[in-house]
């Protein structure tokens, strides 16, 4: 009987934990200072293990993916972004992936499925930033500000997105 109950209690969780496209934009001040605050504050590594400062990549546009191996919107959605970011390679565009996992698992997963992607390692807590199921993606403009948020996952390479990105 106990493990029907822990079979349903993780079927509901993976349910609730990941979402599919859902745009929430970037329109509550309050929150957004939030977020920008945490996310500067926030420590980041790559795989090797060094510090990653988000604020660095002011000057730049950035797309910081906040993902999980065992999410399935969020590994649906890397090969859109993985062509997104070889569209925008000359268009001063960043694409971060952001996962609180080991780093063990999260070079597992890089190394067994190669997208090619910039992979980083999350030290903080999702909740500070009010992520509440994956995949979330934030967007800044060149000035370090965030101005999109976008909570389930996307067509990345799509018409639209590319234009959006490209016009930040």
């Amino acid at each position: 009987m106990n493990s029907r109950i822990l079979i349903w209690v993780s079927f509901a969780f993976l349910i609730v934990s990941c979402k599919e496209d859902v745009k929430t934009g970037a329109t509550n001040e309050a929150a957004n200072d939030v977020v920008k605050a945490v996310v500067s504050e926030v420590l980041y590594e790559d795989l090797e293990g060094n510090e990653v400062v988000i604020e660095s990549f002011k000057g730049k546009k950035l797309v910081l993916n906040y993902w999980a191996t065992w999410c399935k919107p969020c590994i649906e959605e890397m090969p859109a972004m993985a062509r997104a970011q070889e569209l925008l390679k000359d268009d001063n565009v960043v694409f971060l992936f952001a996962s609180d996992q080991s780093l063990e698992k999260i070079i597992t997963f890089r190394d067994k499925r190669q997208f090619g992607l910039d992979f980083i390692k999350f030290n903080g807590a999702y909740a500070d930033l009010e992520i509440t199921a994956l995949p979330v993606t934030l967007i800044y403009n060149e000035a370090g500000e965030q101005v999109e948020r976008y909570e389930g996952g996307k067509i990345w390479d799509a018409d639209e997105m590319i234009t959006m990105l490209k016009e930040l």
